[in-house]
């Protein structure tokens, strides 16, 4: 079995029924610029990718549990806001 690090997704695409998703490795250039290099495809039929979401967040719903990570709070507008006219 191959391990893959990457750090994130560059694109996802749906053809034909089936999802591809392109992975990334972001490597640093001068000026803070972000390039991205392309390290694989995971290729899955669209089923597979709705299984692989439950399974993703209920992973991050146990990280919330055990205070790994923390939902972002969603801002919200004040009750007395002035209306505009």
């Amino acid at each position: 079995m191959q391990t893959l690090f990457v750090d994130g997704i560059a694109n996802i695409a749906l053809i034909d029924g089936v999802v591809r998703v392109d992975l990334v490795n972001i490597t640093r250039a001068g000026n803070d610029q972000a390039d991205f290099r392309p390290v694989g495809v995971i290729a899955m039929p669209l089923q597979g990718m709705l299984r692989m979401h439950d399974q993703l967040q209920k992973a991050i719903d146990r990280m919330i549990q055990d205070g790994v990570l923390k939902r972002a709070e969603t801002p919200t507008a004040p009750d007395d806001a002035p209306e505009e006219s």
